[in-house]
Formats: C-alpha cells, sequence, structure tokens
C-alpha cells in the first residue's frame, strides 16, 4: 500500500518552492488504529506530507528523473492536533540542493495555525528502478493539474 499524502499542489516554483493541502478525512487507514474513538492524524504522517511535496519539488525540476528520500529531521516540534476533516496547507522551500543532497524547510498549518515546522534533508536518487519517469509524471499532473488554455 501506498500513502499519497498530498491531495493537490497549489504552486509550485521549480527547484525552489511548493504549497500544497492534504484533506484529513476519517477514510484514512491509519485512524483505525491511532487513537479509534479519538482520530488523531500521527505527527509523522504530517511530517511525511512535507516529504512528499518537497519530493514533488525535486522530481519536477528533474524532468521526472529524480526522487528523493528523507535522511533526517532537525528541530521537529509539533504545536497542534489535526483530526479528521481539517485541512493541512504545507509548505515547502529548498534552501540548498547540491548534487546529491538537499536541505529543506517546511510548515504545515491547519486553519491558519502552524502545526508544524521542520527542516529535513533529502538524498535524491535517480527516480529508476522504483518507477519510471513517465509514471511519475501521470501522478504530478493528477496532483498539479494545469489549467486550460
Amino acid at each position: 500500500m501506498r500513502f499519497l499524502l498530498i491531495d493537490r499542489i497549489l504552486e509550485l516554483e521549480s527547484g525552489k518552492r511548493a504549497t500544497g493541502i492534504k484533506n484529513v478525512t476519517m477514510s484514512e487507514d491509519f485512524f483505525a488504529y491511532h487513537f479509534p474513538d479519538m482520530p488523531i492524524m500521527p505527527g509523522m504522517l504530517i511530517t511525511e506530507s512535507l516529504v512528499q511535496l518537497a519530493d514533488w519539488v525535486i522530481r519536477e525540476s528533474s524532468d521526472f528523473t529524480c526522487l528523493s528520500l528523507v535522511t533526517g529531521f532537525e528541530r521537529l516540534k509539533f504545536r497542534q492536533i489535526v483530526r479528521p476533516g481539517d485541512q493541512l496547507r504545507l509548505e515547502v522551500e529548498i534552501v540548498t540542493w547540491e548534487g546529491q543532497q538537499a536541505v529543506v524547510k517546511g510548515k504545515a498549518f491547519c486553519d491558519g495555525k502552524l502545526v508544524t515546522a521542520t527542516d529535513f534533508t533529502l538524498a535524491v536518487q535517480p527516480v529508476e528502478p522504483w518507477l519510471t519517469p513517465g509514471e511519475a509524471r501521470r501522478l504530478f499532473q493528477m496532483i498539479h493539474p494545469v489549467p486550460a488554455s
């Protein structure tokens, strides 16, 4: 099973930054186990949402020939609980990207309030053998549709 935790990319500046959203619904599999009587989105899945958004910045700017995997977090703190029905606004900025390593600043907001802020490091690798550039591009077009002209 794959957890795709970005529902929509609202803004993307190639190789630099992106803003996206994650709609938190009661149908998410993790709610069956993460406090079923009082469902709360796990903090690490909130950070995974930020990682996935940053990964899309890397993928798009490499013409979908690369992807990235998180290797570490700095200064990670959770400030607010996220529940079903909430919508996360995710913001990532690539601070540096040199060779096979990128450093990213990420923030998640809910109702305009900061949920978490963190810096993290990504290892940038070829997209294959996990998927083809075409498969990555098709998925990207679903979450970041280009307006009709």
